[in-house]
């Protein structure tokens, strides 16, 4: 359990939860479109305790979020290994929160939620992607969101609480050592130039756009904007993929160093575009506000998509609801979007971008 120094604010609201607890454990997109949930937390009760219980690599993310006092962090669960679970339920009990917050809304998400012994746990009501696994018998405030997109269905869970509150902010920590490594990076291969960087990686097959398009779009925003690529992976098979990448389009990628989480918020902080399918990266260069062509297969746009004027979202088929058991693996939407489509959507970004803004800011 990690504890971050919360500055002073003014006194908290009467009546206020005093100390409240976020379950949002997995995966590290889903983790990132929680986080204006906890900066709307800290909006609205500047004293409270609030905590964050989490498993994996998203907690690379949340530590030293200037919002949240305490990280909780848990191996990954399962129901096969019930020693994990008290190990992870005794955690939260030790946090003593008033109020529980289950973004995830699973069954394992909703019962550490009730193991924590907080009197009040928001959560979903049953539906098709939120209140799953029977989580509402769990928690016991329950919300029916009426907005589409995750993070404004997270901030809709915070009405119960008099909390109306839409605004987006992300706040993610920077720290001194992986800022000074992306400035390296971008100073040895774009001598401090603007670059994009292009993701090749995803979760699921159907989130797996080809090599072959992604270097027909580096060829491109290099032929168009002079733009060389970054093309960026995670483990080797991803590294395969990239080393594929700079293979067809030399002149236009180099290949990314190998990153932690804290390092690729880093260097996504400096790059003036990314590209990349429905994944974490995507969540990421949107937290930190770059502009973003994400490129969205099997899941709704209107639920996953990048949000604010900045970005651009691609989807140009979808799965039908007797596909929805597919969606991890049906390739038809991703592959339905073709380069030229993504070419637009980059070259609609960079016209609306002024000349000073297409060289590299200092962030």
């Amino acid at each position: 359990m990690e504890r971050n120094p919360i500055p002073q604010f003014k006194p908290p609201h009467r009546n206020s939860p005093q100390r409240i607890l976020i379950v949002r454990l997995s995966a590290i997109g889903d983790v990132i479109l929680g986080v204006p949930v906890l900066c709307a937390l800290r909006r609205a009760f500047p004293k409270a305790e609030i905590g964050w219980i989490v498993q994996g690599p998203g907690s690379q993310l949340l530590r030293g979020h200037p919002d949240l006092n305490t990280l909780i962090t848990i191996p990954k669960l399962s129901f096969r290994t019930p020693s994990k679970f008290l190990e992870a339920s005794s955690l939260a009990r030790a946090f003593h929160p008033d109020l529980t917050i289950d973004l995830q809304g699973l069954m394992k998400s909703s019962l550490l939620a009730y193991l924590s012994g907080a009197k009040v746990r928001l959560g979903f009501a049953s539906g098709e992607y939120d209140g799953r696994e029977g989580s509402y018998w769990l928690n016991n405030r329950l919300v029916t969101p009426t907005s589409r997109h995750m993070v404004h269905r997270g901030l809709e869970l915070l009405q119960p609480l008099g909390v109306v509150d839409s605004a987006i902010e992300y706040r993610l920590a920077e720290q001194e050592t992986d800022s000074l490594m992306a400035k390296r990076v971008v100073e040895e291969n774009f001598s401090g130039g603007p670059f994009a960087m292009i993701n090749v990686g995803a979760g699921w097959p159907s989130k797996l756009w080809p090599n072959d398009r992604y270097a027909a779009v580096a060829k491109h925003l290099w032929n168009r904007w002079q733009f060389p690529s970054l093309v960026m992976w995670g483990g080797e098979t991803e590294k395969r993929r990239a080393l594929e990448i700079q293979s067809l389009a030399p002149e236009a990628c180099k290949l990314a160093p190998s990153t932690s989480l804290t390092e690729l918020r880093s260097l996504l902080r400096l790059a003036s575009l990314f590209v990349g399918s429905d994944t974490g990266p995507m969540h990421l260069s949107v937290a930190v506000d770059t502009p973003t062509v994400a490129l969205i297969g099997p899941m709704p746009i209107e639920r996953v998509g990048p949000l604010g004027p900045r970005h651009r979202a691609i989807q140009n088929e979808r799965l039908t609801k007797q596909q929805k058991s597919e969606r991890k693996t049906n390739l038809s939407p991703i592959l339905s979007i073709e380069v030229p489509m993504v070419c637009e959507a980059c070259d609609s970004i960079l016209g609306e971008l002024s000349p000073s803004l297409l060289t590299r800011p200092t962030r």
